[in-house]
């Protein structure tokens, strides 16, 4: 079967990867143009390029696959089925319509829910306890083809979004062997998605990350685990951008208004919320390191009780 591969970040490089060690007929590898990167903005390759230069699969770049040219290309390596996942661009149906099986997705999350561009940071968002990877016959649609096969994954308490990441990662390359296993033996009967039960999870903006210390303290924590690795959870203090990394909820309550440093010692730094008070573990200054709240507080002594987030 000749595949075309769609993908761009570490994930589907990593899906890529477990094709190729396959020994599966991967005939071509779309990703997105080379972007600039750091601070000499030098224009850096898709994780799925690296990938497909190391074992020397034609790479395609096209800015759009709506122009004709760009579709010119695909059909003339007569693909039998594109794979994609995270591939960025959009699909359109004459490209879809190009290989002879279509186009399979691979999905972070349990479909309906989650349709959309950050699926994995809306789950913990909502305080979701299950999330997954969904194999899809692709449509025009955002997310809605019929499915395929769903393999579940739990969400823990505690899980960042890069923590669930990885374990996703994982899923992917197991469903996708999986998935074409089983549609090769004709084993799998697409199921359309119920469109009632859909949610949308939008693209995840820098501003989304600033910390609301209004809220109660379960959706903060829910805040700054979601918004790591990226853009991380962020608040002020006394004119500095802090990134707040990792906190933990305590099971106490306050009268102090929200933002107010409540308490501090080597665990951490308790602060107030709307609702109950969160406990900062690790947080970072302008141009500064990563640090634990002990080494923060030890090296900066505007952290002190009474003194405010906002």
């Amino acid at each position: 079967m000749r595949i075309i591969f769609a993908g761009t970040p570490e994930i589907s490089a990593a899906v890529l990867r477990t094709l190729l060690d396959a020994k599966l007929d991967v005939v071509a590898c779309l990703t997105q143009p080379d972007r600039p990167q750091g601070r000499g903005l030098k224009l850096t390759a898709s994780p799925v390029k690296k990938v497909a230069a190391e074992f020397n699969i034609p790479i395609l770049q096209p800015s759009s696959l709506k122009i004709e040219i760009a579709q010119q290309e695909l059909l003339k390596l007569k693909p039998d089925l594109m794979i994609v996942l995270a591939y960025g661009l959009i699909l359109p149906q004459a490209v879809l319509d190009i290989p002879r099986h279509g186009c399979i997705n691979i999905h972070g999350s349990i479909l309906p829910r989650w349709r959309g561009a950050a699926p994995i940071q809306h789950a913990i968002l909502a305080g979701d306890t299950e999330t997954g990877i969904t194999t899809m016959q692709m449509d025009a649609g955002l997310d809605t083809g019929d499915i395929l096969k769903i393999y579940p994954c739990a969400i823990l308490p505690t899980d960042t979004t890069g923590e669930l990441f990885l374990r996703l990662t994982t899923l992917s390359q197991t469903a996708i062997l999986d998935t074409l296993s089983e549609l090769t033996a004709g084993k799998i009967i697409a199921t359309p998605q119920n469109n009632a039960l859909a949610t949308y999870a939008h693209k995840i903006e820098k501003q989304d990350a600033t910390i609301d210390w209004q809220l109660p303290a379960l959706e903060i924590d829910r805040r700054i685990r979601a918004y790591n690795p990226w853009p991380v959870a962020f608040t002020s203090f006394m004119d500095h951008t802090i990134r707040i990394w990792q906190a933990e909820l305590c099971n106490q309550t306050t009268h102090k208004s929200p933002g107010t440093i409540v308490a501090m010692d080597s665990q951490g730094i308790e602060v107030a919320t709307g609702c109950g008070i969160i406990r900062i573990l690790q947080l970072q200054f302008p141009g500064k390191k990563i640090l634990t709240a002990a080494e923060a507080c030890h090296a900066h002594h505007e952290l002190s009780i009474n003194n405010k987030f906002v």
